[in-house]
């Protein structure tokens, strides 16, 4: 996209005189780019101030809203968002946040972005079930480590048999197997999925593999259901129904160490885009309820531990605070308020592919050894409404102009049916919408306008 010249920008006189396209003159979606012609209100009284000794002093600024788990309406980003129109909670859905037209135009700048970087890291998207049978989570180790934090799903049209059960019955570690019903049988108890593993497990088996296609990269942005209680539901940041940047990397044993850097890396240079160089790595070690023998925990924890010292970077351990399944390192930001949340996360896990058996050839695909890879679990934002919220506090309504969501707005200076008809058209034009005398179907998006 050819760089428009900055006086070109701010000087709205440099446009058609009929009608004129320009940034809002508003403090609501300003950027960084345009600080000199987008005034801070209290900056240009205080400036007043000082060249007039005898003019009233400005009033102070109001205080800014503080933090607090007991009251979403308290929160920074909650409270910036309100007054920008980005997203709304309602009790319909307690933790599943509503993104308005302006606040889904930033998430979804979110996921353009790193689906820019997926094919510079080689990654691969794809889609996965929202809803699985029990005897999938049951196969994974869920049902046991982590059912506290599921919600379950039953179906209206199930069986006479399956509303007579006792209670406890076809739960648990039984689930999907009341009455002899084959693994993952349309009966039995179901539940929305709390992470994507599994299932990308089960993708990665739909084909064989042999050596030669290792690393594979799945990535996916699927909607994730976590149950929080209700009194710790906090705007963005603690939610019950959240997107993850996921992705899952199966690879040989001897590829851990570069896929991990190359992750790192990933990570270092996504934050570095939106000024968040100040994060903090923390491992996190075996949890008591772990599973698997303990001579793979020992062997992952020492790769991480390597990739981290040769990173260059501080780092810090969190004992006992890793997955069920491997161990993880915890990217920590601080939002404005200091306290501090993860975001990006990098496991090691060589439990699961045990316990889905996958495998791969390990000669040149003609029936060789058959090896078991090793899956790392990732996420680069974690959840972007997190991320999110972070963002919103950091940029304080000043975003970045590729991510505003209002980039452009065409105001006519008369009422007149040609003029109307010019400024939908210099509209369509700046979003992308019409090129020359063409009206483009798939649409080639330049600027985002809007009201």
């Amino acid at each position: 996209m050819k760089r428009l010249k900055l006086s070109t920008i701010a000087n709205p006189r440099s446009f058609n005189p009929i009608c004129r396209a320009i940034i809002p003159n508003t403090r609501t979606f300003s950027t960084s780019l345009f600080n000199r012609q987008v005034a801070n209100p209290n900056e240009d009284a205080a400036a007043t101030a000082a060249v007039s000794p005898t003019s009233t002093p400005p009033p102070p600024p109001p205080p800014q809203p503080t933090t607090t788990t007991k009251n979403v309406n308290k929160t920074l980003h909650h409270a910036i968002a309100t007054q920008t129109h980005l997203y709304s909670t309602l009790p319909y859905s307690p933790g599943s946040p509503f993104f308005l037209p302006h606040g889904t135009r930033i998430f979804n700048r979110l996921i353009e972005f790193l689906r820019a970087q997926y094919s510079l890291y080689g990654y691969s998207e794809v889609l996965t079930p929202t809803i699985y049978n029990d005897a999938l989570w049951e196969k994974s180790g869920h049902l046991e480590n982590f059912r506290d934090d599921m919600f379950k799903v039953s179906s209206a049209k199930k069986k006479q048999h399956v509303h007579q059960q006792n209670e406890g019955e076809g739960e648990g570690l039984n689930a999907g197997k009341e009455g002899g019903e084959a693994e993952g049988g349309e009966e039995g108890m179901y539940s929305l999925k709390p992470m994507n593993c599994p299932g990308h497990c089960l993708l990665y088996k739909v084909e064989g593999h042999t050596y030669a296609d290792l690393p594979l990269r799945f990535a996916e942005f699927a909607p994730l259901h976590r149950d929080e209680i209700r009194s710790a539901l906090t705007g963005l940041t603690r939610v019950r129904r959240f997107h993850q940047d996921d992705a899952h990397i199966f690879c040989r044993p001897d590829q851990i160490s570069t896929e991990i850097s190359s992750t790192l890396s990933m990570i270092d240079t996504v934050y570095s885009v939106f000024g968040l160089s100040n994060y903090k790595f923390v491992l996190s070690t075996r949890p008591e309820n772990y599973m698997g023998n303990l001579s793979d925990w020992e062997k992952a924890e020492e790769a991480l531990q390597n990739n981290l010292n040769a990173s260059g970077k501080n780092w810090t351990i969190n004992e006992g605070d890793g997955a069920f399944y491997g161990p993880k390192i915890d990217i920590i930001l601080t939002d404005s308020q200091g306290k501090e949340h993860q975001t990006a996360t990098v496991q090691l896990d060589f439990q699961l592919p045990q316990k889905f058996e996958l495998s791969y050839d390990s000669s040149d695909g003609t029936g060789g050894t058959k090896e078991t890879p090793v899956i790392i679990h990732r996420a680069i934002f974690g959840s972007l409404e997190r991320f999110m919220a972070l963002l919103i506090e950091k940029y304080q309504k000043r975003w970045p102009f590729w991510m505003s969501p209002r980039q452009v707005k065409v105001i006519p200076v008369t009422r007149s049916e040609n003029v109307l008809q010019f400024a939908e058209k210099t509209r369509d034009v700046l979003a992308g919408v019409v090129k020359g005398d063409r009206r483009q179907v798939l649409g080639e998006e330049d600027f985002l306008c809007g009201s």
